[in-house]
């Protein structure tokens, strides 16, 4: 069944959608597919909206431009059902080999992983579900939600999933002008800003992000200056792996307070930090050449003829043809001005940082849910990756199962 004959009958029956999923990124396509496939939510009752014209265009985008090969995550976490599908997938003699798996971990190529998504896609026909536009208005009546999008359109849930990311939300140094052809944040929606012949490139960032750029650029024979506030820090993953279990999030659960959470989320993060494979990498291309490291702070920037100068904290000053920012994602809330309303207009719950405080089930109101970085007051340090979209599932079929959520409100 073709999208426009979906949307269609939508339009006939607005009121027939159970669930409404804002955003289609990882955390939105996996909780289409636990959805339909472990809650039996009828297909014609489940759409999700958002402005890319294919789902995961956004994570397809920003894994490419940075040069991505693998993912950190294991094998185990994937949009599919079953645990083992990407083994599956790989087959025997695939596995056997490890060409499609990265030690430690086996974490996979990502052009396997995306491969597998798309799969993951048709197998549960969640192109026809997607709806590509953006959503601009959410309200709530006494028994369901409307949702205004970016096309005029109007849809009408019982029940809403913001499974919103912060892929939108590039954090722009305070030194660095936007708008500036020299200068570009490589997560820009928009980003141009490749180089096509060998230039001077300046990087700013020190984390796997930016590493794996400095890596992309100089193996494609760019002079690459990668400039970063602090040494290479090594870690596997983006946080302690017991975060993933119960042995640190035990702890975190039983502390009732949104503040505290914070805090213990905020310590648990690696941010700007690389795992061991990528740290080999650069020093291995500090070594050969093509690749220099400043540990330093950016001082000011200026244009001049034909590119930028860079000044930095240590005295030096680098001529660029172009710098390029993967200084990652701002940490404010994500959903802008449509979140923004929403609270003021339903009073919801939000903590001092300004994210959803939501109960156990991930509901922030009976009718409106979250996944990704707004339930990571419930959910934990993990809460944005693959594995955190899973344990997003894991709750979210069970609400799908058994009916609204009754449980109060986290204090």
């Amino acid at each position: 069944m073709g999208m426009l004959h979906l949307v269609e009958n939508l339009s006939d029956n607005d009121d027939l959608i159970d669930w409404l999923i804002v955003g289609g990124g990882i955390h939105g396509v996996h909780l289409a597919v636990r959805l339909l496939g472990e809650a039996n939510v009828a297909p014609e009752r489940l759409r999700i909206v958002d402005p890319g014209t294919r789902l995961l265009e956004r994570w397809r985008r920003c894994t490419e431009t940075v040069g991505m090969t693998h993912l950190r995550s294991p094998s185990v976490h994937h949009l599919d059902l079953n645990p083992w599908s990407l083994h599956k997938a790989a087959g025997e003699r695939e596995y056997r080999e490890r060409s499609l798996f990265a030690p430690p971990f086996d974490r996979p190529a990502l052009e396997f992983f995306n491969t597998h998504c798309d799969r993951v896609i048709d197998d549960f026909g969640l192109r026809d579900l997607h709806i590509r536009a953006r959503a601009v208005e959410c309200s709530i009546d006494c028994n369901s939600v409307r949702v205004r999008l970016s096309t005029g359109r109007e849809l009408v849930a019982d029940k809403v999933i913001l499974a919103l990311g912060a892929s939108e939300q590039p954090a722009w140094p305070e030194w660095a002008p936007e708008g500036n052809e020299h200068i570009h944040h490589i997560f820009e929606a928009d980003f141009d800003g490749w180089p096509s012949l060998p230039e001077e490139v300046i990087v700013v960032g020190g984390g796997i992000s930016a590493a794996q750029l400095a890596l992309k650029l100089a193996a494609q024979e760019h002079r690459v200056h990668l400039v970063s506030r602090h040494g290479l820090r090594e870690h596997q993953f983006d946080s302690d792996p017991g975060w993933l279990g119960p042995r640190l999030m035990n702890h975190f659960q039983r502390e009732r307070d949104a503040d505290c959470r914070r805090a213990l989320i905020t310590e648990a993060r690696h941010r700007g930090s690389v795992p061991p494979d990528v740290h080999r990498a650069l020093q291995h291309a500090m070594k050969t050449g093509g690749l220099w490291w400043h540990e330093t702070e950016v001082a000011g920037f200026e244009s001049i003829d034909g590119g930028a100068r860079v000044s930095l904290g240590s005295g030096e000053r680098i001529r660029a043809d172009r710098v390029l920012l993967a200084t990652g994602f701002d940490t404010t809330r994500p959903g802008g001005d449509m979140v923004d309303q929403l609270i003021a207009n339903e009073a919801l719950a939000c903590a001092k940082c300004g994210y959803p405080i939501v109960d156990h089930h991930l509901a922030w109101h009976p009718q409106v849910y979250v996944s990704g970085p707004l339930a990571e007051l419930e959910l934990g340090p993990s809460s944005r990756n693959i594995h955190g979209a899973r344990r997003a599932g894991d709750r979210l079929v069970k609400v799908a199962n058994n009916g609204t959520s009754k449980t109060p409100l986290s204090a």
